[in-house]
């Protein structure tokens, strides 16, 4: 789901309006028949639908609006991509593969596994680049259970590309605007992480001007937990990460979030079940459970005041990585201004924030 610091970049004509939507969902109630219809003429009468017939045919055509609203939402930001930095990105989006969605509907008797899953990928590449030698790549998954990458990384993009960065940003299985096959293929911790290695390894084996030894990982929230996560199963793919108010521990979470949250990870097509009927597989899931897997040069960044993913999933996070006596760098602002979003938005203290990880970043990845 979108913060509403993401949703504040969708364009006031993407907001549809009340009249809009009581308008499609009375055409809604018609086609489902709820609001009833006259049999034609000779026409054998059929039994009227029953209640929970109506109210599953509504729930379906809501959620395949839901879907289209998403996708118009898409189609209009990536134009948008162009519009903001256009004129010092040469801008992408690649579909490349990732491991095949086990949870996907078996066709034509093709197996899952002979079926790899489909990632949508924006790359960024500066227009002065000079691409007759190498550069360094980062990696930069979007936050959100269900989000995608959207112009509210504008500012962030802008300054990466003036920093010589080639970046590519994958759209990750359950991600939206792309569907439901692709909103329901989410593997929160899982497979999302290798989606995400895919498209580092994607650049490196296509992009020749990208140097495979001098490759990042950085995200923010969930995208942060991808980064932690990919560095700490692939740390031969990486030369550094940074984490910024990163979900840290699943079952800690699953605590203090609320029902509809929740329920975003027991969902039939995701995990399946609660944290309570599922610890392991939380586990398996949260960075800081995996805090001995570190091997790669790492910045965190946390605030006291977060809404979001509360300071002491990250606390929890710092002090695992202390225990199995980790090198890695971590700073846990006191009550930063903009909370949850503090070091993206564009404030000055947002952009020092930002300044101190692009220094981290060059010490690894800068010649």
């Amino acid at each position: 789901m979108r913060t509403q610091e993401e949703m504040s970049s969708v364009p006031c004509c993407l907001r549809v309006s009340r009249w809009l939507r009581a308008v499609r969902i009375l055409g809604l109630l018609g086609a489902a028949g709820v609001l009833g219809a006259a049999p034609a003429a000779g026409a054998a009468e059929a039994p009227p639908p029953t209640v929970e017939q109506r109210l599953a045919a509504i729930e379906r055509q809501l959620t395949d609006l839901a879907d289209r609203m998403d996708q118009v939402a898409k189609t209009s930001d990536d134009v948008l991509w162009y519009e903001r930095v256009g004129d010092v990105a040469e801008i992408q989006k690649v579909l490349l593969l990732g491991p095949p969605n086990p949870k996907g509907k078996e066709t034509y008797g093709i197996e899952n596994k002979r079926h790899p899953f489909r990632v949508p990928t924006y790359v960024f590449v500066p227009r002065t680049l000079d691409r007759s030698r190498k550069h360094p790549l980062l990696v930069l998954p979007h936050g959100g259970v269900h989000a995608d990458f959207t112009t509210y990384h504008a500012n962030m993009i802008r300054e990466l590309m003036a920093q010589g960065y080639v970046v590519v940003a994958p759209e990750y299985r359950g991600s939206t605007g792309y569907g439901r096959t692709h909103y329901e293929a989410i593997d929160y911790g899982g497979l999302e992480v290798d989606d995400c290695v895919a498209a580092r390894d994607w650049a490196v084996d296509t992009l020749a001007f990208v140097d495979g030894r001098r490759a990042g990982m950085i995200g923010w929230s969930h995208g942060g937990l991808i980064a932690l996560m990919a560095v700490f199963d692939h740390p031969d793919k990486f030369a550094a990460a940074f984490a910024g108010v990163p979900v840290s521990d699943l079952i800690a979470r699953m605590g203090y979030s609320t029902d509809d949250y929740r329920e975003l990870f027991s969902a039939p097509y995701h995990i399946g079940k609660p944290a309570n009927e599922a610890v392991a597989e939380y586990r398996r899931r949260s960075p800081a459970w995996n805090a001995h897997k570190l091997r790669t040069p790492l910045l965190i960044h946390t605030t006291t005041n977060d809404r979001d993913v509360n300071v002491v999933e990250v606390e929890h996070l710092i002090q695992a990585l202390k225990a199995e006596k980790k090198d890695f760098r971590y700073k846990v602002f006191e009550d930063a201004p903009g909370g949850h979003g503090f070091d993206r938005i564009d404030t000055v203290f947002a952009r020092d924030a930002r300044k101190e990880i692009y220094a981290f970043l060059a010490q690894y990845l800068k010649p």
